[in-house]
């Protein structure tokens, strides 16, 4: 079996287990949503993303239980009931198991914890490995809306890395920083990568990193090999993409952003890139489309837009 068509297999399983994951899936059924044998699909689907079917299931579910937690008003049992488990115990175990902390402590506190991020395979595929060709089609709008924000003063909690590549940076630092990012609640936007800016880059680095920014009174310890800087006021210019339906189009939408920003007329709006504060690269997804915030100030050339 070539490699692209495990890929498209695996896909389908994903898009499967994220139609149904409130209901009760059997390897038969995601098998089904393959195409192929049991014995295969549950091996094609270890092989590629690391992980058992059933373990991505669960830590699925028990993520979304985590997200349910930070409602004030949860109770432990009915997320616990509404994501799959039977009892409170049984919740309570997997759910200390999957991120070293009880629900009941969790929902109380909401520390940062690694929610568990299920990557669309075969768009990490055409990323990684070049072997699929992403097709442009009439559902990725090439539609990119531009937005002047004013950042006051705030934090930012950042992971350093030294790759050039998303790839190589989880080969050095791990994939779990969007998942521990995104489980802040007091986080001003998603999870983002990108540059750093200048007055935090070190010597020797090439002031690539991964990062969250929060709000100035933050003070919720981080773990080892995190770090957490003031940043000053800061003025962006926010590229958003349109949404897509399609969770493997993230890399075409991502793309499409990425084309505007290289292709916007800066100085004829009176703007120039800084380095004040950090290149927000925040990814994409199907409800908001892809996003990259790019820090600005203004230049004494000023045309009417």
């Amino acid at each position: 079996m070539e490699l692209s068509d495990k890929a498209r297999a695996v896909s389908r399983m994903q898009r499967y287990i994220a139609e149904h994951l409130n209901e009760d899936i059997t390897l038969d059924a995601v098998a089904n949503a393959a195409g192929y044998s049991k014995y295969h699909a549950l091996r094609i689907f270890r092989e590629l993303t690391g992980r058992t079917l059933f373990e991505t299931i669960r830590a699925l579910r028990l993520t979304k239980a985590a997200q349910a937690l930070q409602s004030p008003g949860a109770k432990v049992v009915d997320v616990a009931m509404s994501n799959g488990f039977d009892s409170h115990d049984g919740f309570t175990r997997a759910f200390t198991r999957q991120f070293g902390i009880t629900p009941q402590r969790y929902h109380m506190e909401t520390p940062p914890v690694n929610w568990f991020v299920h990557y669309p395979i075969e768009a990490c595929y055409i990323l990684k490995e070049g072997g699929i060709e992403p097709v442009l089609n009439e559902k990725v709008s090439r539609t990119v809306n531009v937005t002047v924000v004013e950042k006051p003063a705030r934090k930012l909690i950042f992971l350093r890395h030294n790759a050039n590549d998303y790839f190589s940076a989880c080969e050095e630092v791990g994939c779990e920083w969007e998942g521990f990012f995104n489980s802040i609640p007091e986080k001003l936007d998603t999870a983002a990568g990108g540059r750093l800016p200048k007055f935090l880059v070190k010597p020797g680095t090439n002031g690539n990193a991964f990062y969250v920014e929060v709000p100035l009174d933050y003070c919720k310890p981080v773990p080892d090999g995190y770090e957490i800087a003031e940043l000053p006021p800061c003025t962006y210019l926010y590229f958003t993409g349109m949404p897509y339906e399609d969770p493997n189009d993230f890399p075409i939408a991502i793309g499409i952003v990425n084309e505007a920003i290289e292709n916007y007329p800066f100085e004829r709006f009176g703007w120039e890139r800084s380095d004040d504060g950090p290149y927000l690269g925040m990814g994409a997804a199907p409800d908001t489309g892809a996003r990259t915030a790019v820090p600005v100030k203004k230049t004494s050339k000023t045309t009417d837009a």
